[in-house]
C-alpha cells in the first residue's frame, strides 16, 4: 500500500534541460541541410539560417517562460491557448500536438535512426528497428518517471559530449571546402529570398523542441523558478551546437555532395574520416537519436492527458498510473507514431509539421500580449526578458516564415489546415456528445 501514497517523482532542472536539449537535437539538424542547400549556396547565409532560427527559439523561450510561470500546468500550448483565447483553439493545438506535433517527429527520428543504423549494418531492416526503439522507450517511460528521467539525463549528456567532440575534430581535420562563411552581396541577397524563408521552416523544425519543458510543467520541481532556466539554458546550448555542427558539415563536404541528402551527418563523417569513419559515425548518430525519441515519448502524452481532464468525451485519456504517468495517453501517442512509421514522406512531413507547429507557437507568443492586457495583475514570477522586443522579434520572423510557406508550399500548408479542420470537427462532436445526454435532466 505505500505505493498508493508515494509522492510522484519531480523533474529536476537537469532532467528538464535534458528534455529540451534532446527534443531539439534530433532529426532536423542531421537531415535538413541537404534540403537547404538546394536553394541556398552561400556559406554565410546557411550559417545565418541557424543563427536566426536560434534567435527565434530564444525569443520564444523567454515568452513561454512567462506564460508557464503565470499558468503553471502541464499541457503547453493547449493549456495557454485555452485560457487566453478559447477552449476550441486550445483543443486544436492539442489535436495538432497529438497527431503531428509529437507522433510525427518521433516517427521521423525513429526512421532516421533506422537509416543511420543501416549505414553501419546494411542487412538491418531499418523500419523494424524504428518500431522496436519506439516500443522499448514506451515501456521505459510508461513504467517509471524516475527511471525515465535518469535515462534521459544520461543519454542526453552522452549526445552533447559526442557532438562537441565531433565539432572539435571536424574543425581541424582535412583542408576544408572552398566555401566562404564571410558576408558578401550574394549572402545578403540570399537572406531576403523565399528560399531562405522556406529553409527556415526546416531550421525551425530542428529547433522545435525549445518549448518541450512546458508540456511537463506540473511535474517540474519548483516550476516558477526552474522552468525559465530550463528553457533558456537548453535553447542556448543547442544554438551553439547547431552552428558548430553545420559549420563542420559545410566545411567537410561540397554543396553538391550535400544536396538532397537525408543522412547529412553520415555524408559529412565519410568526407572527414573515410568510409569506415562514416559508417561508425552513422552508428553513433543512430544511438544519439534514441535520446531525441525518448524525450518526445516522455513529454507528448502530457498534452493528451491534460485534454482528457478538461474534455469529458476524452476523459478515458485522463487517468494516471500510481507512479503519476499518463499511460493511456502514452499508448495512444505510440499507436499514432507507429502509423507514421509505416509510410512516411520525409520532406513533406517536415514542412507540413513545421507549418502547423509554427502557427500555434505564433498564436501562443501573441497570447503573451493578450494576457498582459486582459490580466495585468496576474502574478508573474518570471517576466519575459526584453519585453516587448523579444516576443515581437519572434512574431515577426515566425510570421514571415508562415507567409512564405503558404506561398511556396501550398499543398503542405493545405494539409496542415486540413488537419485543423478535422480537429475542429472532432471538437464540435466531442463537446456535443457531452451536452446532448445532459439535456433531458434539465
Amino acid at each position: 500500500m505505500p505505493e498508493l501514497t508515494r509522492t510522484p517523482y519531480k523533474i529536476t532542472f537537469l532532467t528538464g534541460a535534458a528534455i529540451v536539449i534532446a527534443n531539439m537535437v534530433g532529426t532536423g539538424v542531421f537531415t535538413s541541410l541537404g534540403f537547404q542547400v538546394m536553394g541556398i549556396q552561400s556559406g554565410f547565409a546557411l550559417l545565418m539560417l541557424w543563427l536566426v532560427g536560434g534567435l527565434i527559439a530564444l525569443c520564444g523561450a523567454v515568452s513561454y517562460a512567462e506564460l508557464a510561470a503565470a499558468m503553471p500546468r502541464s499541457g503547453g500550448e493547449y493549456h495557454y491557448l485555452s485560457k487566453i483565447y478559447h477552449p476550441a483553439l486550445g483543443f486544436l493545438s492539442g489535436w495538432v500536438s497529438a497527431t503531428v506535433g509529437f507522433a510525427a517527429p518521433i516517427a521521423l527520428a525513429a526512421l532516421a535512426l533506422g537509416q543511420y543504423a543501416k549505414s553501419v549494418w546494411p542487412g538491418l531492416h531499418p523500419q523494424w528497428l524504428s518500431v522496436a526503439v519506439v516500443l522499448a522507450l514506451t515501456v521505459v517511460h510508461g513504467s517509471s518517471t524516475r527511471v525515465g528521467s535518469r535515462l534521459q539525463i544520461i543519454i542526453t549528456a552522452l549526445k552533447v559530449g559526442v557532438l562537441i567532440v565531433f565539432i572539435g575534430v571536424g574543425m581541424v581535420v582535412g583542408e576544408g571546402q572552398a566555401i566562404s562563411f564571410l558576408p558578401d552581396n550574394a549572402g545578403w541577397s540570399a537572406l531576403l529570398s523565399p528560399a531562405f524563408a522556406v529553409s527556415l521552416v526546416y531550421v525551425s523544425y530542428a529547433y522545435s523542441g525549445w518549448n518541450a519543458a512546458v508540456y511537463v510543467t506540473g511535474e517540474i520541481e519548483n516550476p516558477r523558478r526552474n522552468l525559465s532556466r530550463i528553457l533558456l539554458a537548453g535553447t542556448a546550448i543547442v544554438l551553439l551546437l547547431y552552428v558548430g555542427l553545420n559549420y563542420v558539415f559545410l566545411r567537410s563536404t561540397s554543396i553538391a555532395g550535400l544536396k538532397d541528402q537525408v543522412e547529412v551527418g553520415f555524408v559529412a563523417a565519410t568526407s572527414l574520416f573515410g568510409s569506415l569513419g562514416g559508417r561508425l559515425m552513422g552508428g553513433v548518430i543512430a544511438a544519439l537519436l534514441v535520446s531525441t525519441i525518448s524525450s518526445m515519448v516522455f513529454a507528448g502524452p502530457r498534452i493528451v492527458q491534460a485534454m482528457g481532464e478538461d474534455i469529458p468525451a476524452l476523459r478515458f485519456l485522463a487517468p494516471k498510473s500510481r507512479a503519476g504517468i499518463p499511460v493511456r495517453a502514452l499508448l495512444l501517442q505510440t499507436a499514432i507514431t507507429l502509423v507514421f512509421v509505416l509510410k512516411p514522406s520525409f520532406q513533406g512531413v517536415l514542412v507540413y509539421a513545421g507549418f502547423v507547429l509554427n502557427l500555434f507557437t505564433f498564436l501562443t507568443v501573441l497570447g503573451l500580449f493578450v494576457l498582459r492586457f486582459r490580466q495585468p495583475d496576474l502574478p508573474r514570477p518570471y517576466r519575459a526578458w526584453g519585453y516587448p522586443i523579444t516576443p515581437l522579434i519572434f512574431l515577426a520572423l515566425s510570421g514571415w516564415t508562415l507567409f512564405f510557406i503558404l506561398r511556396d508550399k501550398p499543398w503542405e500548408s493545405l494539409y496542415g489546415l486540413a488537419t485543423l479542420a478535422i480537429g475542429a470537427l472532432v471538437y464540435f462532436f466531442t463537446t456535443r456528445l457531452v451536452v446532448s445526454p445532459a439535456a433531458p435532466q434539465g
